[in-house]
């Protein structure tokens, strides 16, 4: 385990796994880890949000749970259920033996027959260092699982009808992201501490593209930050987030480019933006307009 004994620390052990967090991200990792408390962050999506539970799991050394959220999703997916076919099997032995009739329930309703999910995973977690428990795009899940979450992220505790109660002998490290696809709901705001991502400045992710990938050549890697800051002043379905700065920069690594020209921007658009019309509106015109702006930027901010 990595000892992080104040903001300072936080911000090293993160750069030294390759992720650059400004200050104010990592006084709320901090503050989580010090105080206890889950840490809910939002952001537009590939902004880096599950990568702090990644990185912060790698720090510690410890176990990282993902609980990923979606529309539908319930308690069997993401606590527990029931091994229905070994819970029958074991009342056709009991029949086979004449054991049926004396059976409790208990004897099949019991902690062998319990399939554990990753909230339940966290829970009861015996390893040396309390897992991070990663709960991703919250603001996916129907609200009446967010209201579920409310007993575990208060009290860490599960609540199972034929078992009683379980809690965590040491409460998990609670990281929960949300893309605001809608607005998450108050109570489980007031369980957690919070902080937003925004898109980084220009400066900070090149940092992070140096860091995540030091084979970019460097005039490569200020054209490809330039560019893509640039880009997101534009009125696009979806603006590309660090993660795609990070492919984007992999894939014309790949191609052996060197130096972002017109031709480069347009045959690779797609692992930059993925919808179709954003594609349209990009490509050719747009696309020489944004780099030739981008340039002329860069050649402003560069010291004489």
């Amino acid at each position: 385990m990595t000892h992080l004994p104040d903001i300072d620390a936080v911000q090293a052990a993160f750069a030294d796994r390759g992720y650059v967090a400004d200050r104010d991200l990592a006084t709320a990792v901090f503050l989580s880890l010090t105080l206890g408390r889950p840490l809910l962050l939002e952001g537009e999506a590939g902004v880096g949000k599950t990568e702090v539970a990644r990185t912060l799991s790698a720090v510690l050394g410890a176990h990282l749970i993902r609980l990923q959220c979606y529309e539908g999703l319930d308690v069997n997916t993401a606590v527990y259920e029931w091994d229905y076919p070994r819970q029958m099997l074991e009342i056709r032995l009991l029949e086979a033996r004449g054991e049926a009739k004396s059976a409790a329930t208990r004897d099949i309703f019991s902690d062998e027959f319990l399939i554990r999910r990753p909230l339940l995973q966290a829970l009861e977690s015996r390893a040396a260092e309390a897992p991070v428990l990663l709960i991703d795009e919250v603001d996916r899940a129907d609200e009446e699982f967010e209201a579920f979450l409310l007993e575990i992220l208060s009290d860490f505790a599960i609540t199972i009808p034929e078992i009683g109660t379980i809690r965590a002998a040491r409460p998990p490290r609670v990281i929960l992201t949300s893309n605001r696809t809608r607005e998450v709901h108050d109570a489980l705001k007031r369980r957690c501490l919070y902080h937003w991502i925004d898109y980084p400045t220009a400066e900070r992710e090149l940092a992070i593209l140096h860091a995540r990938l030091p084979a970019v050549p460097a005039m490569l890697a200020r054209e490809v930050v330039a560019f893509i800051q640039r880009l997101r002043e534009a009125d696009l379905t979806k603006s590309p987030g660090i993660a795609e700065t990070l492919d984007w920069s992999a894939a014309l690594l790949a191609l052996g480019v060197d130096h972002l020209g017109p031709a480069q921007v347009d045959q690779t658009l797609g692992v930059l933006l993925k919808y179709q019309e954003d594609i349209a509106a990009i490509r050719g015109v747009g696309a020489r307009t944004i780099l030739d702006e981008s340039r002329a930027g860069g050649a402003a901010r560069r010291p004489a």
